[in-house]
């Protein structure tokens, strides 16, 4: 209860009190604002400025700027603004860019333990459990260690955008048999290369800008790149008619988002926070995006541009599983490089204890999606 007989203070000694406190007074009256200065970053991506990659590089820019409050803005370039693709790692490393969005199959050629990280063996389910593993499995840290112990170069990675399984590729002809892959000159990257080495093929890395042109002059014979929209704005389906879908090559893979170390570690904990949650952001609303867009541009191609979409035979399938068996087995018992070789087999042992428990999981616990598609979706005879 109040006590109405109280005596108040008067209005002349509350205000000789405020001006006693001074400082305290000021912090009452203005609040805690912050004046810094907007921090700009330049942020390159290793895509073509049209290709939906890309796209996803701006959809995380725009949340990082939407978000940064006017203290944090990244400025996007697309790929060989600065520097060409697969040289985005240095760069960044060494402060010629800031960041940059790539996928760590792009620095397979310092360390073939890059590309367990983005284009892993087959043991995921999808890409979305890659990314569960490195969230939550030790795939952080253990990246870390990769960049910062081993490669030693000066960037901070956020993992980010789950990729569905990617194509076989692009061909004159259908590919129906293992054998037709020896001799064949064909582009992908990673432990791809390695995987296509061994079936014998004779395997190209390019970057996505250059394959089309590469193809069309008949320096590759065949072709992956990702995705159908990505796929049909670089012009496959002007050179290459068969699209050959289904594939363990690169069964899972995710983009990266890297930024220069000593930039990254000089921005307030807030704005750290930003480029953190962004990307985790971007990631899910890539998940959502694509399932639009690769189904329509997919669509569109057969209907539109004459292009023929295969499955991949299963002895083909069959024959990539037993080489990535070969593959797997040579790089983790890698005599020239032993340290090399044993941190490639760490890494895979992490994958697989995650994998055992995650696969058998969601094998056991989903219902198959092939029998309710059918049942609402399939013609009836």
């Amino acid at each position: 209860m109040t006590d109405e007989k109280a005596p108040r203070p008067a209005r002349r000694g509350f205000l000789k009190a405020a001006a006693a406190g001074g400082v305290g007074a000021a912090v009452l009256a203005k609040p805690n604002v912050s004046r810094a200065q907007t921090v700009t970053l330049r942020f390159q991506s290793t895509w073509p400025q049209r290709d939906i990659f890309h796209e996803f590089a701006g959809d995380f820019v725009k949340r990082v700027n939407e978000m940064g409050g006017g203290r944090l803005r990244l400025e996007l370039l697309a790929a060989g603004a600065v520097v060409p693709a697969f040289q985005l790692l240095d760069a960044v490393s060494a402060g010629t860019l800031d960041g940059g969005h790539g996928v760590p199959a792009y620095w397979f050629g310092k360390n073939k333990a890059f590309s367990l990280f983005g284009t892993s063996p087959p043991w995921f389910g999808d890409a979305n459990q890659l990314l569960g593993w490195y969230h939550y499995g030790g795939g952080e840290a253990l990246y870390t260690e990769l960049l910062n112990d081993i490669v030693k170069v000066n960037v901070v990675a956020f993992m980010t955008g789950p990729m569905p399984t990617q194509p076989l590729g692009w061909f004159k002809n259908p590919i129906e048999r293992a054998d037709q892959l020896r001799g064949l000159k064909y582009r992908t990257v990673g432990l791809a290369a390695d995987l296509f080495a061994e079936l014998g093929a004779a395997v190209v890395s390019l970057p996505g800008g250059e394959i089309v042109p590469a193809l069309e002059r008949g320096v590759i014979d065949g072709a992956e790149f990702n995705n159908p929209s990505s796929d049909r704005v670089l012009g496959f389906p002007d050179v290459a008619k068969v699209y050959m879908i289904q594939s363990f090559h690169q069964r899972t893979e995710s983009f990266e988002v890297l930024f220069n170390k000593a930039k990254f570690e000089a921005l307030p904990a807030e704005l750290k926070a930003v480029i953190k949650y962004a990307s985790e952001s971007a990631s899910a609303d890539m998940s959502w995006k694509q399932q639009d867009r690769y189904s329509k541009d997919l669509a569109e191609m057969v209907a539109r541009q004459g292009v023929q979409v295969r499955q991949t035979p299963r002895p083909v399938l069959d024959a990539q599983l037993q080489a990535w068996n070969r593959v797997v087995a040579r790089l983790e018992g890698d005599a020239s490089s032993p340290a090399a070789g044993a941190f490639f087999k760490k890494v895979c042992d992490s994958q697989r204890e995650w994998c055992r428990r995650v696969g058998s999981f969601y094998l056991r616990y989903e219902a198959s999606p092939v029998i309710a598609y059918n049942h609402f979706f399939a013609r009836q005879g």
